[in-house]
């Protein structure tokens, strides 16, 4: 249902950027030096959730210890930042992009990836003049919930939650978005399972290009 002119806020990481394989080998890496089996996708579907290091402790079956948090996340990034070099934007990204920019909504991108590498690579897949507003996150900021970033994403944007759709691959995404009030449609091209983004009770979609069909 047209529901006017709204703004579209994109996630990056599962969403508009097809690097699940990636994040999966990249946490496999990380858990090797504990002696873990690989996880398969299903697997790690079962055990991930946000904020990350909620599912490192289910991997682990612990609690994390003082520092450790730290000493995986640098792991993981170090891992990634080599594997996604092979990674490209989802197949319908682009077209799912000029559809809605076709019928006059405007869009922007907030990720729960560093900043400095999300904006490099948002440029060098040719999205660089598509977004009113890049943000992913900055050295001093540790991740989390993403529900106060998509508060200073808008705020900085000065739009309306009520006239915002999110989409984004993760439940963390439809709880930012109910958070301010803005409405969301969920993709199931990240890492959680059908069966969890359904459970939460806002639409959700196979391919990019029927996000604008809940708009």
């Amino acid at each position: 249902m047209l529901l006017g002119v709204m703004h579209i806020v994109w996630d990056w990481n599962g969403t508009l950027f097809d690097d699940r394989d990636a994040i999966l080998e990249a946490t496999n890496d990380v858990f090797r030096s504990y002696g873990l089996p690989p996880m398969e996708l299903d697997h790690y579907r079962s055990v991930y959730s946000r904020p990350i290091w909620a599912s490192y402790e289910r991997i682990l079956g612990r609690a994390l210890e003082d520092g450790e948090w730290e000493r995986l996340d640098a792991a993981f990034h170090d891992s990634y930042h080599r594997l996604m070099e092979r990674c490209r934007l989802a197949a319908d990204a682009r077209a799912a992009i000029d559809a809605l920019a076709g019928d006059g909504h405007t869009q922007s991108l907030l990720s729960m990836w560093r900043h400095d590498r999300l904006s490099v690579a948002v440029r060098e897949l040719g999205l660089g003049q598509v977004f009113r507003r890049v943000d992913g996150l900055v050295p001093e900021e540790a991740g989390g919930e993403k529900a106060a970033f998509l508060v200073r994403h808008l705020a900085a944007l000065d739009v309306k939650p009520a006239d915002v759709v999110m989409v984004g691959d993760s439940v963390d995404d439809a709880t930012a978005a109910r958070h301010v009030g803005a409405r969301a449609v969920l993709y199931t091209g990240g890492l959680q399972s059908r069966a969890d983004l359904d459970r939460f009770g806002v639409p959700v979609v196979e391919r990019l290009s029927d996000v604008s069909v809940h708009i």
